[in-house]
């Protein structure tokens, strides 16, 4: 059941959905199921179905739930700077986080902003929100892997950006 504030429109297997938040669109073309919306209750099914088949009917039912809560709430991702050696600079530019004095070095770390969403710096916080939770997913990993610590010992050199809170 689709809520009222919702606009979700269907196009053979691509889904679109519309809230306060904005748009998100996924092509469900390559599962092969049966997609249905009508009187404001979208359908998943398949006739018949094989193990695998069925399992993907609740996958895809996730996704397309994933995506209402997406346009209406938005997703959050909160990350937490941590130095100890060296202070940290950072910079937003288009679709890109720099990260300058990671650890000391001269060279800039970048992470690549995916889709639509904002990346802001509060104090010791860097929060990720989008309507899209892959996007949204996808650009904290980049961020948190943007600062992973390469040949030194771990136990001692713990700085970096981590993901601790999930909204």
């Amino acid at each position: 059941m689709v809520s009222d504030d919702v606009n979700l429109t269907l196009d053979g297997h691509k889904v679109a959905v519309t809230g306060t938040n904005g748009t998100v669109v996924r092509d469900f073309a390559h599962t092969k199921l049966n997609i249905d919306y009508q009187d404001n209750t979208l359908r998943v099914w398949v006739v018949n179905p094989k193990k695998k088949q069925a399992s993907l009917v609740n996958t895809i039912t996730s996704h397309i739930n994933n995506m209402i809560k997406g346009v209406t709430d938005g997703f959050t991702y909160r990350l937490k700077i941590v130095f100890i050696h060296f202070p940290m600079n950072f910079e937003v530019r288009q679709n890109e986080f720099i990260i300058n004095n990671f650890v000391g070095e001269q060279n800039v770390r970048i992470a690549k902003l995916h889709g639509d969403v904002q990346v802001r710096v509060e104090g010791d916080d860097v929060i990720v929100t989008g309507a899209n939770i892959e996007h949204v997913a996808q650009t904290a990993a980049n961020i948190q892997q943007a600062t992973k610590i390469r040949n030194k010992d771990l136990r001692k050199f713990l700085d970096g950006i981590y993901v601790y809170k999930k909204e």
